[in-house]
């Protein structure tokens, strides 16, 4: 839909006025209280590094296939704090970021790509109801709408792409029929993947998964970050505020935050996501919108929006401005970015015109771990005592848990269906160092944007990056 029609009112902006300045799914009053900290030296067979997604997933996995392992996390300020509390809750099959990049990067593995990851969402989905975890999951799908004429030729090919590989997650849906899910006068056609994605409360799950954790025995210490790596005699060391943990394997799952490992750091750029909730809907307003199969929905420009409607009737709007900061650093300050909650309140009310009036409750943001084919990439150190998975780039909620037994089988040394693929086996083209990083991200950004203006014709320099593997 035209950037030029936003409407000029200032409800958008009047709707901000009582926004509570954090995500809305850590003000809960299900939030458990925080663990104490490490204080002294801990041993174990297994450290985990980071209480995300990525170090929960890891930890529990690894008492699944040996309830007998001694494991210890450390996370630097509560479980679920960072992304695993700020995401949409899009919890998708897909390991590649969608078919079209799967296609275009692992053309040979795509459809084990897609097994290993339907079995992947499956295996969530039995976790959330064998652990008891009170997480809202729902697997509704997710339509992929197109707002602008070439939009539509771009979905029409997403569903032929997977209906030419035997898939059945792409449904077309023309313009009266994307409207009788979700009914905006932005819609012009959808692509519906009703089973590819669930949604649910990322908070809770990161509770819940906690929770699980240590119900099986793994000792977790909040507020305690890992501040260096070493290798010590047959295992690892990772040195803490006021301690040290000693491990004879380690699993880093700190994703956008600076890796233990030096070496890795140049393949990740953090870049900042925010998002709006709004108000419960009532009644009249949720038979306006419609949206009575709860799927979630994301736009299909470079910069996209995506929403999804909540337990409790509130709708989430987040995405299109996509903030990095010099250096690549990841700080508290950077969690809010006023010019974006405006950008995206004039969004919302273009695409929910029947919605004026509604307010939001939250604005927030936080970092999501970046790499330049927008796809996890995995690797060990310390002579494989050391594993890492990285780069997740917004598809972690279900992502992570793959990723999770991919680095308890490199910590194995074994080779199985996951450590053999080429998406395992190989890594993303780092980013430049400063200044050309920022530089390039911003030519990036510039671009992209002219992109969805000029009806998704990409210029030079979007084109060059894609011929060297770049995945903008």
């Amino acid at each position: 839909m035209a950037r030029a029609a936003m409407n000029p009112g200032s409800f958008p902006l009047r709707a901000l006025a009582d926004a509570e300045p954090r995500p809305f799914w850590l003000d809960d009053p299900a939030r458990p209280r925080a663990l104490p900290a490490l204080v002294g030296d801990e041993r174990c067979d297994l450290l985990v590094v980071g209480g995300g997604y990525s170090g929960l997933w890891t930890a529990l996995r690894a008492k699944e296939r040996d309830p007998g392992r001694d494991i210890v996390l450390i996370e630097a300020q509560e479980a679920g704090w960072a992304a695993s509390g700020r995401n949409g809750g899009f919890c998708a099959a897909s390991l590649t970021h969608g078919l079209a990049n799967g296609q275009a990067r692992w053309p040979g593995e795509l459809l084990r790509l897609e097994e290993l990851g339907a079995r992947n969402l499956d295996a969530i989905e039995a976790a959330v109801a064998r652990y008891g975890l009170d997480c809202d999951f729902e697997r509704t799908g997710e339509i992929t709408v197109a707002t602008a004429p070439h939009q539509v030729a771009e979905v029409r090919e997403a569903a032929a792409l997977a209906a030419g590989l035997g898939l059945d997650g792409g449904e077309f849906l023309d313009r009266d029929a994307v409207r009788a899910e979700v009914d905006s006068p932005a819609f012009l056609a959808g692509l519906w993947d009703r089973t590819g994605v669930a949604m649910l409360h990322p908070a809770k799950l990161a509770w819940g998964l906690k929770r699980a954790c240590r119900a099986l025995g793994v000792r977790i210490y909040e507020h305690t970050p890992g501040t260096a790596l070493s290798s010590r005699g047959p295992g690892v060391a990772v040195r803490t505020p006021y301690g040290r943990v000693f491990a004879r394997h380690a699993a880093l799952g700190t994703n956008a935050f600076p890796s233990l490992i030096r070496r890795v750091r140049p393949y990740i750029a953090p870049v900042y996501d925010h998002a709006l909730m709004t108000e419960p809907l009532d009644a009249e307003r949720l038979a306006a919108v419609g949206w009575r199969r709860r799927q979630g929905l994301s736009d299909s420009a470079n910069h996209f929006h995506y929403f999804r409607i909540t337990a409790d009737h509130r709708v989430l709007w987040g995405g299109y401005d996509i903030v990095h900061h010099y250096g690549s650093r990841v700080r508290a300050e950077y969690d809010h970015h006023p010019a974006t909650y405006r950008r995206l309140a004039h969004h919302f009310f273009q695409y929910f015109p029947q919605l004026a009036g509604v307010r939001f409750s939250h604005a927030w943001g936080g970092a999501i771990d970046t790499c330049s084919r927008f796809s996890p990439f995995f690797g060990t150190a310390h002579h494989g005592r050391v594993a890492y998975a990285l780069g997740f780039t917004g598809l972690g909620v279900g992502a992570t848990r793959f990723g999770a037994d991919v680095m308890l089988d490199l910590l194995a040394g074994e080779r199985t269906e996951r450590t053999g693929l080429e998406l395992v086996r190989t890594k993303p083209l780092p980013f430049p160092p400063e200044p050309v990083r920022s530089l390039g991200i911003g030519l990036i950004q510039r671009s992209m944007t002219r992109a969805d203006e000029r009806g998704g014709r990409r210029d030079l320099w979007l084109r060059a990056l894609d011929r060297a593997g770049f995945g903008f």
